[in-house]
């Protein structure tokens, strides 16, 4: 069996980062730069994206400010504060998932646009490519994750023959990870059942709709379904079979067996310092798309209890590359 350290460094994509300096000035002419922050919407995994941006620059002495707006989900509110951030005179904008990025990148060609937590930003057409393009005011941080290790661990773990998924149709993102998702399952040789929400109202219908197909369902970061994480966790314990997410963020207090994924404000953070170099000069294009590959900003969680109540036992090759262990009901970092 594969040491996961090793799984993980062979399965992530590696992207340069090229912090070639620019003709660009200081990012405002005042000394205070002015960050807008769009979120997609509230949830632990964004939040958390979004504290690690704010932390990190304040640490750095550079003078900034932020502006900071949730979209609550809706396309049409990411619109509107892509406007608003126009109005207000931003130096550099920030979206937080997909639909946010694609919003801001619609309405500003002048000004530097950094994305963050978008698995891939070629397909949503962000940037040309993902190592970056003078021709364009935008780069960012992906949140790529390794789909296929993931479905791969879960399947050695629970000897599923058929694994279930539900996505969100309307968002890039979503869409991008249920065809990875499914590619993985034909690869392995397991069955692979999707079904497809327009909002978060709709996981937990879709997860009842599919419980009874499926031996077990994964959970991509598909921010509309990863939102609503508990509703497919509680149809999942009811159904006494194990749930598995891309996002350890989201678990807490959950039954869901297997987690594996990043860190998301260790995501922020990347941000970050993105946006620094910005402020220090750098032309944004340029600078491409970061992924993160460092087994350092990945964790995975497994709930021992969840595990003996399905009557399964978590090999300990695994259990030794466990950020958190969570047994009779404590959370455990190890």
């Amino acid at each position: 069996m594969k040491k996961l350290a090793l799984i993980l460094m062979a399965a992530v994509l590696t992207a340069s980062l090229a912090f070639a300096g620019g003709a660009q000035e200081s990012a405002a002419d005042d000394g205070v730069t002015t960050i807008g922050i769009s979120k997609l919407m509230s949830h632990p995994a964004l939040d958390s994206a979004e504290q690690g941006i704010q932390d990190y620059l304040n640490s750095t002495g550079l003078d900034v400010e932020f502006q900071l707006q949730n979209a609550n989900g809706d396309v049409s509110t990411a619109a509107s504060i892509a406007q608003q951030f126009r109005t207000s005179g931003c130096d550099i904008v920030v979206g937080i998932a997909t639909g946010t990025a694609q919003a801001l990148a619609n309405v500003f060609t002048d000004i530097p646009v950094v994305f963050t937590a978008v698995t891939d930003p070629v397909d949503a057409g962000l940037v040309p490519s993902m190592e970056g393009s003078s021709d364009v005011n935008v780069c960012g941080v992906s949140d790529m994750n390794p789909v296929e290790e993931q479905i791969r661990l879960l399947v050695d773990i629970t000897g599923a023959k058929t694994i279930g998924n539900i996505y969100a149709s309307g968002e890039a993102n979503g869409v991008t990870l249920m065809n990875q998702a499914k590619e993985a399952c034909e690869k392995i040789g397991v069955g692979f059942v999707e079904v497809a929400i327009s909002n978060s109202s709709e996981v937990r219908q879709a997860a009842q709709s599919i419980v009874d197909r499926v031996d077990a369902i994964y959970i991509a970061t598909d921010n509309a379904v990863i939102s609503a994480l508990p509703s497919v966790d509680e149809v999942c314990s009811d159904a006494g079979i194990p749930l598995m997410a891309a996002d350890p963020s989201n678990v807490s207090g959950l039954d869901c067996m297997i987690a594996w994924g990043f860190d998301y404000y260790s995501l922020g953070t990347a941000t970050g310092e993105m946006i620094e170099e910005i402020i220090n000069g750098a032309e944004p294009g340029p600078l491409g798309t970061v992924v993160l590959d460092d087994p350092a900003d990945f964790e995975l969680w497994f709930n021992l209890d969840t595990a003996a109540t399905l009557g399964i036992e978590i090999p300990q090759e695994y259990l030794d590359m466990a950020a958190v262990i969570i047994q009779d009901g404590v959370e455990t970092r190890v």
